[in-house]
């Protein structure tokens, strides 16, 4: 499972969530992650069992194409935009540790 946590932007990158007190949101499952970058909703810079960082510019950047893409219903993205969502209730980034 790939688990996000919520990380202000300006925030340094712990090396585990349990540092920093970091909350976490949610998961994605490898085929569920795969799907979405099939769907080129995730780039591909990003790996599933790398850490990672999805800073707010970047949330708001993907957001704007799932809607532009007409994503929205997709069964993978639903599941993504609940995390994205999230953060930005929060006005907050991501970060997702590979477990």
């Amino acid at each position: 499972m790939l688990d996000f946590y919520i990380v202000q932007d300006e925030q340094p990158q712990p090396d585990y969530p349990e540092q920093a007190g970091l909350e976490f949101v949610g998961a994605l499952d490898n085929r569920t992650f795969a799907n979405l970058q099939r769907k080129e909703v995730i780039g591909m810079q990003f790996n599933f069992y790398s850490d990672f960082r999805l800073d707010t510019e970047l949330i708001n950047q993907i957001r704007q194409h799932i809607f532009k893409t007409d994503l929205q219903t997709d069964d993978d993205v639903k599941k993504l935009l609940i995390l994205l969502d999230t953060a930005e209730r929060n006005r907050s980034g991501l970060i997702a540790y590979g477990d």
